[in-house]
């Protein structure tokens, strides 16, 4: 039986995934991308820009040595004009030396986007250039108004032990076979939740993995983001998936620690 806590269904798109999705902008190496798509970890999820250069040569190296059909590619691109969503989209697939993408990721979108830049996307995925389309925010009320149109095959939602409000609002919508998929990111909270200053009085930080575990331990989450910097941290996030569900006790903690960071800490809710 295969292990469904290292791969999942993405949702109605029906690709298997590695449920520890690799972003591309942090930094990590070439050769980090490639040990993670060997440990079945096949969700890149990248755009245009330098600090994504690395993802992309890894992108091009494994699609060059016939692992293509393998790899599930999203595009993220916060244009908010189609014309420009179109020209970036197919400026990164040139950069990766591939005809398509799996996924066209509209990014950081709080408001309906608009019918314009809607009609763009379908129109993109008419021609091929992509199979699904997706949909990145942090209004977590957007996504059931969202689901409802029957336009995204995925999103991706904003989810970690300090920001938990997405499971009681929206993870409802990911109970079937039938619903988007569903991907998780900042699961560090910006690496606050790594960080001793922030702690409670005598608990250690959490590690990265811990922070994956614990978006992970939620079947209806069908990947989990991570953002290494270099090949250690790459290596330390890979340690999640063999780690596995979160213990009772190992949960009670995280949370505690994820209540207290987002008490005392400024910013997003």
């Amino acid at each position: 039986m295969e292990d469904t806590f290292k791969f999942s269904i993405l949702g109605k798109t029906g690709l298997k995934v590695g449920r520890l999705g690799l972003a591309g902008s942090y930094g990590a190496p070439a050769e980090a991308y490639e040990i993670a798509f060997e440990k079945g970890c096949n969700y890149f999820y990248s755009g245009s820009g330098r600090r994504r250069s690395q993802m992309k040569q890894a992108i091009k190296s494994l699609a060059g040595q016939g692992h293509r059909q393998r790899m599930v590619i999203s595009i993220q691109t916060y244009a908010r004009f189609g014309f420009m969503t179109e020209f970036l989209f197919k400026k990164s697939l040139v950069s990766m030396g591939i005809d398509y993408a799996d996924i066209l990721m509209l990014g950081w979108h709080n408001n309906n986007p608009s019918n314009r830049l809607m009609d763009f996307a379908l129109k993109m995925k008419e021609q091929g250039l992509c199979r699904f389309i997706g949909l990145s925010g942090h209004n977590r009320s957007l996504f059931p108004k969202l689901a409802k149109k029957d336009l995204f095959d995925l999103f991706h939602i904003r989810y970690n032990p300090a920001h938990r409000g997405a499971k009681k609002e929206c993870f409802s919508l990911f109970d079937t076979k039938t619903s988007p998929g569903l991907v998780t990111y900042t699961a560090t909270r910006w690496g606050h939740l790594l960080q001793s200053k922030r702690m409670p009085p005598g608990d250690n930080p959490l590690s990265a993995s811990e922070c994956y575990r614990f978006s992970l331990s939620d079947p209806r989450v069908n990947i989990c983001m991570c953002g290494p910097g270099d090949k250690k941290q790459m290596q330390d996030a890979l340690t999640a998936l063999d780690k596995g569900l979160l213990t009772k006790d190992e949960e009670k903690r995280i949370i505690r620690i994820g209540d207290h960071v987002h008490k005392s800490a400024k910013g997003f809710l």
